[in-house]
């Protein structure tokens, strides 16, 4: 039986890259696999849907989606913990693990597949990564292929020529609010890495390795570009902290990301597919934003809802909800 976890995945995905990471935190021995070439068979075998990361365990279990992945670690491996002992600030990273995935996500894609520069860097590089043996000539058909193909699928994450300068300036102001939170701390919750940082740190180190975003972080955020590289392999400094001395900057990050874009954005998604619609709009800091809904959301804002219901004393995490205008999205 392998004594190694096999990690199917690639630098420019960001759920795979946040794997990583918790690997390398966890120092669990692991390969970082190539899904292609001679490793096609093996990925087929334990893959139940084409995408990445896939892990593969070693008692032989395949395994994908990067939330449920790093849950299925953290149970088998506690230690060192990625949950604050606070069942509140627990929670409170669960949900900026959700709004990483999902909103952060809106950032990384936009930014990847909005301007040619981007479009150009980021084709080559996957075109590349698929066999970094092929000639100039054969990179450049593939690369075109690529681009094409994702610059078309923009609308996944609810870019377009109208909600582009929006993505954008909620970028722009999330950057200033996490540089200011990361200006006194290592990581989100303090000395150590959460649930939230891998998920949000998967999404902006794929931004900095882009030549647009690459540009606004290195220019306007060198506290979050310094989280950047100490998420590469992370290591615990220390304690987590506690909500008091967390608030006075985490708190516009939960009350904006959560509350004022991921909840009404996740739970508009929701109706439209319960009615169905092919396409919805949604009022985000008074900007109408406009999208074709997304299926998955649905399933992972009930998992998050599972995850508020099971706190038993939800006196303090109410209070920081209630004022994040976010507990009524949970309770719906």
């Amino acid at each position: 039986m392998p004594s190694s976890y096999r990690i199917f995945g690639a630098e420019m995905s960001p759920y795979s890259v946040k794997v990583r990471s918790y690997a390398r935190y966890k120092g669990l021995a692991h390969d970082w696999v190539n899904r292609g070439g001679e490793n096609a068979a093996e990925y087929a075998k334990y893959a139940k849907v084409p995408i990445i990361p896939l892990v593969v365990t070693p008692d032989g279990a395949g395994l994908q989606d990067s939330t449920p992945i790093i849950e299925r670690l953290e149970a088998a491996h506690p230690e060192p913990s990625i949950h604050p002992g606070d069942p509140a600030l627990a929670f409170l990273s669960a949900l900026l693990e959700e709004v990483g995935d999902e909103w952060g996500n809106k950032w990384m894609f936009h930014y990847r597949w909005r301007r040619e520069v981007d479009q150009m860097a980021s084709a080559g590089r996957i075109a590349l990564s698929m066999n970094p043996s092929m000639n100039e000539t054969a990179q450049t058909a593939i690369a075109e292929q690529i681009r094409a193909r994702m610059v078309g699928r923009v609308w996944f994450v609810g870019s377009s020529d109208t909600t582009a300068q929006f993505i954008e300036d909620s970028f722009h102001d999330a950057l200033a609010q996490l540089d200011a939170h990361l200006a006194v701390r290592p990581f989100l919750f303090g000395a150590r890495p959460s649930f939230a940082d891998f998920a949000l740190w998967g999404q902006i180190y794929n931004m900095w390795t882009d030549p647009t975003p690459c540009a606004i972080i290195e220019a306007r955020g060198q506290h979050v570009l310094a989280w950047i590289q100490r998420m590469l392999w992370p290591t615990a400094h220390g304690a987590f902290e506690a909500w008091q001395t967390l608030e006075p900057t985490l708190m516009p990050i939960v009350k904006d990301w959560a509350g004022g874009l991921f909840m009404p954005w996740t739970l508009a998604n929701g109706r439209a597919l319960a009615l169905p619609d092919e396409e919805f709009e949604v009022k985000l800091r008074g900007f109408a934003w406009r999208q074709k809904p997304q299926k998955y959301h649905a399933k992972s804002l009930e998992a998050l809802r599972a995850k508020y219901h099971v706190v038993k004393d939800r006196s303090v995490l109410d209070a920081i909800l209630d004022t994040a205008s976010v507990r009524k999205g949970l309770i719906a």
